[in-house]
């Protein structure tokens, strides 16, 4: 019943929304109707008082004034007050319908203004209602208390439907204020979510393409400069850079399947993440390039979460990819430092250095090569430096933070 009372009530506030003069002009002539009929109403054996042409000018003035009630409140208040006390004071009898336009602008104020207006004034207005009632000849023969009881109860009313309705109000804009808000929210999370997945392919494309590729194009240098002296080891140059180029293709293929659905039957099986154990290919495939690569571990091997693996690999594969392709390195080294709480992982060539070094041409020939390695460190909590050394060659240093792997419960061992 609820449901339907407020359906409806929706229904009326919208289209008063849209013709407000027409709800308005309705509004008064059935409060003229009321208020004339009121004025005829008399206690049983009483004779109503002789001022027609007076209440209905009065009454009719304070219906008009209810026009102004969307502009002018306070004065819609105050003038139909002023008219309900002269009639009353005119001896007229206090009934719901004498007082119906006074109520109703006292609710109209009620759902426009806050408490304190609408104390003040729905206090004067009842407060001079009740002294007209209980001076008033037309319920001479009634005791005070009922003289008093009626205005004020009539009175209230409007007032606290009034409030009642621009809580209900203030309540709908809060609730539709959050839902867009919320939806502002989401839509901005969600591009978040796209700009970040974004960067972080672009991250893996690149360190895929740029590593290869630089392999490629090292292992191509190298076996065409020795076809024609040392056929036999161009031979197996060539064979390495088959292998180069596919397993070039293979993690492009894994890295562009993420990019499918789940469920697309044209996705391809995906490779599990490279990590540290994948670090002998990878000096295998940078030695075939020509660039001879040690290794030395300090400490003892602790487990990596995958991010942390996969983090550490791309970056001695970065770093490896600008010793080739950049510094026309001849060895570099790569040293692991296993603490407690940190991995720390250095890597250095012998590349010729610029005269000048500094750290913006350091980006500028590196392309992203830098910022993708320091975005990955950061993205696991550690840290990356990168610069020339004075020694000659440039190094490669971060910190990457241990995560242990959690540890699976075992197995309940089978009967």
């Amino acid at each position: 019943m609820s449901t339907n009372l407020e359906r409806y009530q929706d229904r009326v506030e919208r289209y008063a929304d849209r013709h407000p003069f027409v709800i308005d002009a309705g509004y008064v002539l059935a409060l003229m109707g009321c208020a004339a009929l009121g004025v005829t109403l008399t206690l049983p054996g009483a004779s109503p008082p002789d001022h027609d042409r007076s209440v209905t000018c009065l009454m009719g003035l304070a219906c008009l004034a209810l026009l102004k009630h969307r502009t002018h409140p306070r004065a819609t208040v105050v003038v139909n007050a002023v008219c309900v006390v002269a009639a009353v004071g005119m001896g007229y009898l206090i009934t719901p319908l004498l007082l119906a336009p006074v109520m109703a602008a006292l609710y109209w104020l009620a759902t426009e203004s806050d408490r304190r207006t609408n104390r003040l004034f729905g206090g004067i207005t009842t407060l001079g209602v009740i002294i007209a009632a209980a001076i008033s000849d037309s319920m001479d023969h009634l005791s005070l208390l009922l003289k008093t009881m009626g205005p004020l109860f009539w009175l209230m009313l409007p007032l606290a439907a009034g409030t009642m309705t621009r809580m209900r109000r203030a309540y709908l804009q809060a609730v539709q204020a959050r839902a867009e808000h919320a939806e502002r929210t989401r839509e901005e999370e969600a591009r978040l979510r796209v700009t970040e997945e974004r960067v972080r392919i672009a991250r893996e494309l690149h360190d895929v393409v740029a590593h290869h590729l630089a392999l490629a194009n090292a292992q191509a240098g190298t076996a065409a400069h020795l076809a024609a002296t040392r056929p036999e080891q161009a031979r197996k140059i060539l064979d390495d850079l088959a292998g180069t180029t596919s397993s070039a293709l293979r993690e492009l293929k894994a890295t562009v399947g993420l990019l499918r659905e789940p469920d697309d039957p044209d996705a391809a099986s995906l490779e599990p993440s490279p990590g540290l154990a994948r670090l002998p290919e990878l000096v295998s495939s940078c030695e075939s390039a020509g660039l001879k690569v040690t290794v030395t571990t300090e400490g003892a091997a602790r487990p990596l979460s995958p991010g942390v693996d996969l983090t550490a690999y791309r970056i001695v594969q970065e770093a490896l990819t600008n010793a080739t392709k950049h510094a026309s390195a001849r060895a570099a080294h790569i040293h692991l430092a296993y603490s407690t709480t940190r991995l720390a992982i250095t890597v250095t060539d012998d590349g010729t250095a610029p005269a000048a070094p500094a750290a913006p041409s350091d980006e500028a020939v590196r392309g992203f090569g830098l910022m993708g390695m320091r975005e990955r460190a950061q993205s696991v909590g550690g840290n990356l430096c990168a610069g020339h050394r004075p020694e000659g060659g440039f190094e490669v240093s971060t910190a990457l933070p241990l995560h242990p792997l959690t540890p699976q419960p075992a197995e309940a061992p089978t009967p």
